[in-house]
């Protein structure tokens, strides 16, 4: 990621405490928590991957073709997923923009030192930045009412509202990603 280090850092947690709960969730009673956890774990810990800043690891050349591969073969997973429910849709989006961020990085000149160029298609990139501005946007309205009907009962991957937060979380971390690109 492109940027200074603090936010950067700060991205990198985000985004790794947030795959780490989606480990949790995989453990859930529910099965739909559990099918969709690995998924979001997988992004969590891929954008911490990408956010690490520039100054402290240089990737080499070829890390990025691997993420767009990777990525790419988890969003053929969940446009299959996206049969049963709508909510893989935005799975195929989310892994869309990580293979595009991916594919960015690989094209620039500069890839192999992290550097910024001012890469990317600016329509790609604006019509990223809205779905995920909205995608946020939307889970924090839905996020309030969950959060205070939220029961005590529930384990720590079974809970609604921590599952809500960590989709905010990672779509928030999208759009700072995004935004740097």
């Amino acid at each position: 990621m492109h940027g200074p280090a603090s936010p950067g850092w700060l991205l990198v947690a985000l985004c790794a405490v947030t795959g780490a709960y989606c480990l949790l969730r995989m453990r859930s009673v529910v099965v739909e928590q559990r099918r969709s956890a690995g998924g979001e774990a997988l992004m969590g810990f891929g954008m911490a991957a990408m956010a690490v800043p520039a100054t402290v690891f240089t990737p080499p050349s070829w890390t990025w073709p691997v993420y767009a591969a990777l990525f790419g073969a988890a969003g053929l997973r969940a446009l299959w997923a996206a049969r049963s429910g709508p909510h893989h849709l935005h799975h195929v989006v989310g892994t869309a923009a990580m293979v595009y961020m991916a594919a960015v990085m690989a094209a620039s000149p500069g890839a192999a030192h992290h550097t910024h160029s001012g890469g990317g298609v600016p329509l790609v990139t604006g019509a990223l930045l809205v779905y995920f501005t909205g995608y946020v946007l939307l889970s924090g309205v839905r996020l309030v009412p969950v959060a205070a009907a939220a029961g005590g009962g529930a384990g720590w991957g079974d809970r609604p509202e921590l599952a809500l937060a960590c989709r905010l979380s990672m779509g928030i971390g999208m759009v700072a990603m995004l935004l740097t690109l």
